[in-house]
């Protein structure tokens, strides 16, 4: 009877801590799409909701993090109920950061309202932002419904994401060189993407995590990484 008693208790502290898991997911979500539509219509009022936000997804974070501590902590889980203990406090790390980097985008939103715009990169951050958002969502979905194959799916998708950064980062190399002046807007639009393929990375990580709670063992093969932009010789200075 106590046995159960405990059992019940376990549940409905990691029924909480799910609930929180998945608020933060979808003010993260949020956070993303804001991020990129604000630089693509220049709202630096919205910009500036995206980055008062993040303190509401950094408490929410914190909140599950004491949440899971305090349940290892007077549970005593099983091996396979501290898995799922260990993962959620995973998954709210990565949502946290992905959060930080959509606040980083909104930051630069403000300075670039004040420049010159790039043709058509704002549109194409806010297609790679808008992929990322999907993958999330998916990833959360996964994580829900213990689903393996939209786990790895979500992994698998993660390329799609890196070519969008690489084409994007080719761009931004044209337009710098074809006019001086494109160079201090070009550079603050290069670490944007490079931002929205750090949150594809972390979004991965979270797709990850479900397949280690389902299994009990991460990927077997290494994730092949599709940001060429560090290795293409094609890019190297002369």
């Amino acid at each position: 009877m106590a046995e159960q008693h405990i059992a019940s208790a376990f549940d409905r502290d990691l029924e909480g801590i799910q609930a929180k898991i998945m608020k933060m997911g979808g003010l993260v979500e949020a956070a993303i799409l804001d991020a990129a539509q604000s630089l693509e219509t220049r709202d630096v009022e919205l910009a500036e909701q995206v980055r008062a936000g993040d303190k509401a997804i950094d408490a929410l974070e914190e909140m599950i993090t004491e949440d899971a501590a305090r349940v290892i902590a007077l549970r005593a889980p099983t091996a396979g109920d501290l898995r799922i203990v260990l993962s959620v406090m995973k998954i709210s790390g990565n949502l946290e950061r992905i959060g930080d980097y959509a606040k980083n985008m909104a930051k630069r939103t403000s300075i670039l309202a004040e420049m010159t715009p790039i043709d058509g990169s704002p549109t194409a951050l806010r297609r790679m932002a808008r992929e990322v958002n999907e993958m999330l969502k998916d990833a959360l979905d996964s994580y829900i419904q213990r689903d393996v194959a939209k786990a790895r799916d979500v992994i698998n998708r993660d390329g799609d994401v890196d070519q969008m950064y690489n084409a994007l980062f080719r761009e931004f190399l044209t337009f710098m060189m074809e006019d001086p002046r494109n160079i201090t807007p070009c550079m603050h639009l290069h670490f944007m993407a490079k931002n929205t393929e750090r949150m594809g990375d972390h979004v991965t990580s979270i797709a990850e995590q479900v397949i280690y709670l389902v299994t009990g063992d991460t990927p077997e093969e290494p994730r092949v990484k599709r940001d060429n932009t560090s290795t293409d010789k094609s890019l190297a200075p002369d």
